[in-house]
């Protein structure tokens, strides 16, 4: 059957955010839409009293989830299969894993609160308008760097830690599978101060699959995007001239609504340029779930090949869930995934090596050499099933990164308000998360790889804030572009 959309396709774009729950972000818009398997409030898990905490809607923007909830694996698995350990996934362990960061009973319980939908409207609006994934996992029950990599390379390489040095692997990203094969992809970071996560390493070497964040709007802009083209958002708060620009990757204790207008200048560059929306498919999804309550049970997999030798995992069961939407104007307003009225009975399960396994499919690359999981995974192409595109125009006003409605053809506008990120939202001088302390760890692994002469010699085990890994990064950054301009 004739599928236009997938005729007319041309780009593909991923935004991948950081650590927030389906349930956390999306769980409340069940009241609003039954097909999609969020909470009402009965919902609940024991705390280290017994006690039961349901959920509730009483997420806040920023400050409630300090410390940081823990997602590497140990912390997953407790979150996934509770305290005593039950012999099959259970979701009953969230409480009691954030108790071990302050043992502290109250604040224990916030791992259990979710947004309204009112609170979030940028994904919200999105997730309602467009396709929403009732069934979108991270690949694996662990923190952000192995997930990612699902992402880039279709699997971790049998790692669950932070490591980021993933140089010299078995299989190649897919973005230099996409070059190998003559098409064009990128990786847009936000600026030098955030730095890109888990690619510097090709960085070097590989120059022109790199961009930054304003390079993606003129690109938006111009009709020059790449085939494909993954973005990341700012993972810090940090100065930019007088002064400073929030962290918008979501990450606590980053602020939501600055998360919520990222979002928002990434729809609408696309969205502003009619041709390139015509011919763009957006992919919107978080790494993982951050150690924030869900309450669907991950499930099994296709095995993946290798084994994690500090846990033992076989990579044969997925992370818990995320957020994922997918955004074309060839897609039916409201579809939600799996829907029994339209799917069946069908699981219609989704990971992030999925992505790489639509990249492939919609460009036609060679498929001999990529991880099981990979050539496993479900794709997203088929939900471009409409005639026609859409020519309504869901917009917002996003203040802080650019990307505000603008639109001078036939579309029916419908510009819907953005709420504005606090002016004091952003604080360079916040210490750093586990995540950028491996973001710098990398950066300095990939440091050393240059002659002494070019090296910063900044001590990276004294960076305690996020300016100083912001200033870090950016004196890294100025010396690994000139050097990989020279080669």
């Amino acid at each position: 059957m004739p599928q236009p959309g997938i005729d007319q396709l041309k780009h593909i774009v991923v935004l991948m955010m950081e650590n927030r729950s389906f349930d956390h972000l999306l769980g409340y818009m069940m009241a609003q839409d039954a097909r999609i398997d969020g909470v009402d409030g009965t919902q609940t898990n024991p705390d280290t009293t017994g006690a039961l905490a349901p959920v509730q809607p009483l997420a806040q923007y920023q400050s409630q989830l300090q410390p940081d909830p823990g997602h590497h694996y140990p912390d997953v698995d407790l979150q996934i299969f509770g305290d005593p350990r039950a012999a099959a996934p259970n979701m009953q362990g969230f409480i009691k894993a954030y108790y071990q960061k302050q043992n502290n009973v109250s604040h224990s319980h916030n791992i259990m609160y979710c947004f309204p939908p009112e609170k979030v409207p940028v994904i919200t609006t999105l997730a309602s308008n467009f396709l929403l994934f009732n069934r979108w996992f991270s690949s694996l029950p662990g923190p952000t760097i192995p997930n990612r990599a699902f992402a880039h390379f279709g699997t971790s390489f049998g790692k669950t830690d932070m490591d980021l040095f993933y140089l010299g692997q078995k299989y190649k990203t897919i973005y230099e599978r996409m070059v190998a094969e003559g098409h064009t992809a990128k990786i847009y970071y936000y600026d030098p101060p955030s730095a890109t996560l888990g690619m510097t390493f090709i960085l070097k070497d590989q120059p022109a699959l790199f961009g930054q964040f304003d390079q993606f709007q003129a690109d938006c802009a111009s009709g020059n995007l790449p085939d494909y083209s993954f973005i990341e958002p700012n993972y810090t708060d940090h100065t930019v001239g007088d002064g400073t620009v929030p962290a918008a990757d979501q990450h606590p204790d980053h602020n939501v609504l600055a998360g919520e207008e990222f979002i928002a200048s990434v729809y609408m560059s696309i969205l502003n340029n009619e041709d390139l929306w015509n011919s763009t498919l957006l992919l919107i999804v978080y790494d993982e779930h951050g150690g924030i309550y869900d309450h669907v049970p991950p499930p099994s997999c296709t095995q993946d090949e290798f084994t994690d030798a500090q846990t033992g995992f076989k990579f044969d069961r997925l992370g818990i869930r995320v957020p994922a939407i997918l955004i074309s104007p060839w897609i039916p307003k409201g579809r939600v995934v799996p829907d029994p009225a339209v799917d069946g009975a069908a699981p219609m399960v989704f990971d992030h090596a999925s992505i790489p396994a639509t990249v492939t499919r919609r460009f036609g690359l060679d498929t001999t050499h990529r991880s099981p999981r990979e050539a496993a995974a479900a794709t997203f192409l088929d939900f471009l099933t409409l005639d026609q595109p859409r020519t309504d125009y869901i917009g917002f006003q996003p203040n802080t990164f650019g990307g505000a409605a603008s639109v001078d053809d036939s579309r029916d506008i419908n510009v819907v308000p953005t709420l504005k990120t606090p002016d004091d939202a952003a604080d360079p001088d916040r210490e750093i998360s586990v995540l950028l302390q491996a973001q710098v760890g990398e950066m300095h692994e990939v440091e050393l790889t240059l002659p002494p002469d070019q090296r910063t010699n900044i001590d990276v085990s004294q960076i305690r804030t996020e300016a100083q890994a912001s200033d870090y990064k950016t004196q890294v950054m100025a010396r690994l572009l000139p050097k990989a301009a020279d080669r």
